[in-house]
């Protein structure tokens, strides 16, 4: 079972990992592997379970028209029956047909309620901004969430892949019009890829907003699955791992498979611990099968050393 920590100034409390629903309503994710894993996921994280989602999963596989992942998650709470044990975060802005995309008010209202539906349930504990959008003015934007808010339809709001000075901006506007700011922030964050810490981690410790990490682990590569060239094969995402290859990879790795003899876990595990253990960061990570979630629930009990974090920081 986890320790709760909270997730900012967003008035959450979750556990020391989200797990992310971007594998949700496709491949072999059916309605069977996804409910044993999701069980099994809530069962690890126990109160603070929260799950990740996005209107735009899996929108952007062929075949697909977004919202496939809101609608398995949905039916997962309709069986499960317990709705106010899960906290449950998705975002609005990805492109979902013409029309239907931005932050603008009128579509942030008609969003809601298509996401809503999808998840079956009349609330979201955390709406984030999946992306920037030039277009809307960010006092609409931020009038449009405070009523939102007001209606019970979401708890708090987040922002996610704006530029540090759009972020600034944004939680500025918010404060000048007497709205709420955004609360959170999702960035791209890993042990080998680090510009969060000199691009965001000022802003989100100033403004004690809840950081949420994704691509925690480095697309797969973290977790040791891709050692060589070879490997890449392994999966859809072996591509875009390449890069980790040609870089400082092998030196991460070797520094984690050190730790990982001594400790008795797995790299997958010491990854995401790292992140949990950076203020005010919350990883999150997806699987596709129970071995994998087991390897990644193990960082939920996982507490690594001031040494370990040292060693780990170095080989970057």
């Amino acid at each position: 079972m986890s320790t709760l920590r909270p997730l900012g100034a967003t008035g959450l409390h979750v556990a020391p990992l989200i797990l992310g629903g971007n594998v949700f309503g496709h491949g072999k994710m059916d309605r069977a592997n996804s409910f044993a894993l999701l069980d099994a996921y809530a069962e690890a994280a126990g109160p603070g379970a929260a799950i990740d989602t996005a209107d735009f999963y899996v929108r952007y596989l062929p075949g697909h028209e977004g919202g496939e992942s809101e609608s398995m998650i949905g039916d997962w709470l309709a069986k499960r029956g317990k709705r106010d044990d899960v906290i449950i975060v998705t975002k609005v802005g990805g492109p979902m047909g013409e029309g239907m995309e931005g932050l603008g008010a009128a579509y942030l209202r008609q969003a809601i309620e298509h996401s809503l539906r999808r998840l079956r349930t009349d609330y979201v504990d955390l709406y984030f901004s999946h992306m920037d959008d030039a277009k809307a003015p960010q006092e609409e934007t931020a009038r449009a969430y405070e009523q939102l808010i007001k209606s019970g339809k979401v708890r708090a709001i987040g922002a996610s892949n704006f530029t540090p000075e759009r972020l600034v901006s944004a939680l500025e506007t918010a404060k000048q019009i007497g709205a709420p700011p955004y609360t959170a922030y999702q960035p791209h964050y890993n042990l080998l890829e680090r510009d969060y810490e000199t691009s965001f981690r000022d802003i989100c410790l100033k403004q004690n907003l809840g950081v949420m990490a994704y691509f925690g682990l480095a697309q797969g590569y973290l977790s040791g699955k891709y050692r060589q060239a070879a490997d890449l094969a392994k999966s859809r995402r072996g591509r875009g791992v390449q890069s980790y290859l040609d870089g400082n990879g092998f030196a991460m790795l070797a520094a984690m498979d050190e730790i990982a003899a001594q400790r008795g876990t797995n790299l997958a595990a010491i990854a995401l611990a790292w992140l949990a253990a950076k203020p005010n960061v919350t990883p999150i990570a997806s699987a596709t099968s129970l071995d994998q979630l087991r390897d990644l629930a193990a960082s939920i009990t996982l507490t690594l050393t001031p040494d370990e974090m040292a060693r780990l920081d170095s080989a970057a």
